[in-house]
C-alpha cells in the first residue's frame, strides 16, 4: 500500500502539470473532451442518479466528511504514526480525487470560450449600448410582470411550488435545444440539496457535483430565483464550466421556456446585472432606472435582497474567498466576479440575435 500510495502522489503532481499544459490546447479539449468524451460520460450519469429523488452527490459528501473527521482523529491519538507513509496517504487521496474532477468534469474549464464556439463577436461595450440594452430588459420584463401580477405595483409571486420548477427546467432546454442543439438536455438530474442551510449560509444557491452528474439546488431560496438559478445549474451538467458562461446559457434556456416565471426570472436577474454595471459607470443613470422600474419590479430584488442579508454571517467572506481563488485557478481570471460578466455575452447575443 505504501508503494501504491507514493506512486499515486508522484501522480498527482503529474496531472497538475498535463492540466497546466491542456489549458494551451482549448481546441482540443473542446474537440476530443467537452463535444467527446463529456457528452458520453454526462448523459449515463444522469441516467445513473437522476430517478433517485434524493441527491447522491450530496451523499457521497457526507460520506467523505464523515471519513475525514474519523481520519484526522485515529491520526491525533496515534502518537506513533509514521508520518512519511501519512504524506503519501494523503496524496494518494488527493491524486485520485484530482483525477476524478477533471475527468468527469473539470477539463471543461479548458474549452473554447463561448463566444467562439457560438461565433459571438464579443467587444467591451460602451454606456451607451448597456443604457439601450438595459431599457429592452426593462421593457421585456415589465411586461412580463404586468403580465403576471395585472399590477405593476405588485411583486411577482411564482405560482409552481419549487417541486414543479425543477420539473420544468428542462422545457426551456428543450426548446433552446432547437436553436442550438448543443444545449440539448435529456435525462434530466437536478435536485434539492441536502446541504440547502449550511450552502445558504455560505452565500450560494446551487452547485454542480462533478462526482455523480448532479446539479443541485438551495431549495430555501426564494422562489422568483429558483427557476433561474436551476436553468444555471444544468448548464454546468452540459459542460459549461465558465459561472458567467453558465449565466449566460442559463438566461437563454430560461426565457425561452414555456413558462412566464422562469423568463420573468431571467429577466429579473440579467437586469440586475446590467443596471449593476451601470451603477459603476455613471450613478445618476442608475438613480434613473430605479426611478422608471415598475415599483413591483422593485419589491421582488427586495425581496431578494431580504432574504440574503437574513443569512449574513462573518464567516461567509471566507467561503466566498475560497471560491473566488478556486475559480481563478481554473482559468476563470475575475474570480466570483465572472458571474457578472455574462453582460458582455448578452451584449454580444442581442447584436447577433436581438432580444
Amino acid at each position: 500500500m505504501y508503494k501504491t500510495n507514493r506512486i499515486l502522489s508522484i501522480f498527482l503532481f503529474i496531472q497538475i502539470v498535463i492540466i497546466q499544459i491542456l489549458n494551451y490546447f482549448p481546441d482540443f479539449i473542446e474537440k476530443y473532451y467537452s463535444n467527446g468524451i463529456y457528452n458520453f460520460l454526462s448523459p449515463i450519469f444522469r441516467s445513473i442518479f437522476g430517478w433517485i429523488p434524493f441527491s447522491i452527490g450530496d451523499v457521497i459528501y457526507i460520506f467523505l466528511i464523515v471519513f475525514t473527521i474519523k481520519f484526522l482523529i485515529v491520526v491525533i491519538k496515534d502518537k506513533h504514526r509514521n508520518y512519511k507513509h501519512l504524506f503519501f496517504q494523503i496524496g494518494a487521496t488527493f491524486s485520485i480525487i484530482y483525477f476524478l474532477f477533471y475527468f468527469l468534469w473539470g477539463l471543461n474549464y479548458s474549452r473554447n470560450p463561448l463566444a467562439t464556439s457560438m461565433n459571438l463577436e464579443e467587444n467591451k461595450y460602451n454606456l451607451i449600448e448597456l443604457t439601450t440594452f438595459s431599457d429592452k430588459l426593462l421593457l421585456k420584463l415589465s411586461k412580463l410582470q404586468t403580465n403576471l401580477t395585472d399590477n405593476d405595483t405588485l411583486k411577482v409571486i411564482v405560482g409552481l411550488n419549487k417541486t414543479e420548477i425543477l420539473q420544468q427546467s428542462e422545457n426551456g432546454y428543450q426548446n433552446l435545444s432547437k436553436i442550438f442543439p448543443q444545449f440539448e438536455y435529456h435525462p434530466t438530474s437536478i435536485k434539492r440539496s441536502l446541504f440547502s442551510l449550511p450552502l445558504t449560509y455560505m452565500g450560494f444557491a446551487g452547485y454542480f457535483n462533478p462526482l455523480s452528474g448532479e446539479a443541485q439546488v438551495d431549495h430555501l431560496i426564494p422562489k422568483v430565483s429558483l427557476p433561474m438559478t436551476c436553468s444555471h445549474e444544468i448548464a454546468h451538467q452540459l459542460g459549461i464550466a465558465s459561472e458567467s458562461e453558465a449565466n449566460f446559457i442559463g438566461f437563454l434556456a430560461a426565457i425561452n421556456n414555456d413558462d412566464q416565471y422562469f423568463q420573468y426570472s431571467a429577466y429579473l436577474m440579467a437586469y440586475r446585472f446590467t443596471l449593476h454595471d451601470i451603477a459603476k459607470k455613471d450613478p445618476e443613470i442608475f438613480e434613473k432606472f430605479l426611478k422608471k422600474t415598475p415599483a413591483g419590479i422593485i419589491k421582488n430584488y427586495k425581496e431578494i435582497e431580504t432574504f440574503w442579508n437574513h443569512y449574513e454571517n462573518p464567516i461567509e467572506p471566507f467561503f466566498k474567498l475560497f471560491y473566488d481563488n478556486y475559480l481563478k485557478v481554473n482559468q476563470q481570471k475575475h474570480g466570483i466576479q465572472s458571474y457578472g460578466k455574462m453582460v458582455d455575452l448578452l451584449l454580444a447575443y442581442d447584436k447577433k440575435y436581438p432580444l
